[in-house]
């Protein structure tokens, strides 16, 4: 699902609509997971005489500290889009405070790609991307970060994807 028609200008068509890899949530899946296993250890330990309230006091801790550590990373994973259409490269962040960023394809000036070996494993890359005015504009964790790039040139130069 990619912009609203309605965010879109006349004579514009969407080529593009992308969110950052998924590998980005695997560090707070991890963390879900050891505190999960931390509140059932929790539950354990604690005397029966404590129960049914050591229970709720234990879910209740899990919860407090899932909330940060997995639901806002998967918020924010969620509701940080790229999409490129034929006009513009338009960036939307932000769960309460929503935050973009377009820049005119005309304007780009130059594309480049950047690869660690982690994004190498997983298949995903940062595009950077140079304009006539401004500072570099970077897109994180891009799935398929060579095929965007390439795309991203083919507009640029005239040449369909």
């Amino acid at each position: 699902m990619g912009l609203p028609a309605k965010l879109l200008g006349t004579g514009e068509t969407e080529l593009l609509h992308l969110r950052s890899h998924g590998k980005v949530l695997i560090g707070p899946t991890l963390w879900l997971l050891a505190l999960a296993a931390a509140g059932g250890v929790l539950f354990g330990v604690m005397p029966a005489s404590w129960r049914p309230w050591s229970g709720w006091v234990a879910t209740a801790l899990a919860v407090g500290f899932a909330i940060p550590a997995y639901v806002l990373p998967l918020l924010r994973w969620r509701t940080t889009t790229y999409t490129l259409t034929n006009h513009r490269l338009i960036t939307r962040a932000g769960i309460l405070n929503k935050v973009g960023h377009d820049v005119p394809v005309a304007r780009i000036t130059n594309v480049a790609y950047e690869r660690s070996l982690s994004d190498r494993v997983f298949g995903c890359g940062s595009l950077v991307f140079t304009t006539s005015a401004e500072a570099p504009v970077v897109l994180t964790d891009v799935p398929k970060v060579e095929e965007v790039g390439v795309a991203i040139s083919n507009l640029l130069f005239g040449v369909r994807a």
